[in-house]
């Protein structure tokens, strides 16, 4: 997925909240790039706070995105404000998804759709790109198992780093996390609450208005 995914939650707060959605790494219009570590992706972010001169800000992440918004709070405490963690733990496995077949260039933008398949097109579809050569996605899938890759670890200690502010949203019919996980993480975390809202994995995609309406009140509660 990649940053365009969050403009109906930009469009709900208004211009009530200033709202920044980068493409990380590979993702959307953003360069493909050699490497997908951990370190990489928080360089990635503190360059884009150096870029844009913010000194502080909350940060939202959706599953991968989510564990690069609390590491790079774990390192960087003072630009963080607060966290809003959408659907992803801090004990990461190796379950990889295959998707390598999604690479490739195809004729029409139904057999793009028909190649991913009906429960993950319709995440995807910011990510369809129209080429003179037919429809492809904007990210490889080579790149997003690499990363998938390096995402796999036990992140407790970067959770447990920080104190402040926290929200952990996670879809009540996710096959990411589990309710249990996610209780843990706010029980043993100070100043930590969570939520399950109606949704799944990309709760912000699934139901955007509850989504929308629960990352507002926590953030007008700081």
């Amino acid at each position: 997925m990649e940053g365009a995914t969050f403009a109906p939650l930009a469009e709900a707060f208004g211009a009530k909240r200033k709202v920044i959605a980068p493409d990380q790494r590979g993702h959307g219009f953003s360069d493909h790039a050699t490497a997908y570590g951990r370190e990489d992706y928080l360089r990635d972010l503190d360059a884009l706070f150096d870029h844009l001169q913010v000194s502080e800000a909350a940060l939202l992440g959706n599953s991968l995105g989510g564990v690069n918004a609390y590491q790079y709070a774990a390192r960087h405490p003072e630009r963080v404000s607060a966290l809003i963690v959408e659907d992803i733990g801090v004990e990461i496995g190796d379950d990889i998804p295959p998707i390598q077949h999604w690479a490739g260039t195809f004729a029409t933008r139904e057999d793009l759709e028909a190649r991913i398949g009906p429960r993950l097109a319709p995440y995807l579809e910011d990510s369809f790109r129209h080429t003179a050569e037919g429809w492809r996605l904007a990210f490889e899938p080579a790149e997003m198992m690499l990363s998938q890759t390096h995402l796999k670890g036990n992140y407790w200690s970067d959770w447990l780093a920080t104190a402040c502010p926290a929200l952990v949203i996670r879809g009540s019919d996710s096959r990411v996390t589990t309710a249990e996980h996610i209780r843990e993480m706010a029980e043993r975390r100070p100043c930590t609450e969570s939520i399950t809202l109606s949704g799944g994995h990309v709760v912000h995609r699934d139901n955007p208005a509850a989504f929308a309406e629960a990352v507002d009140s926590f953030l007008q509660a700081r």
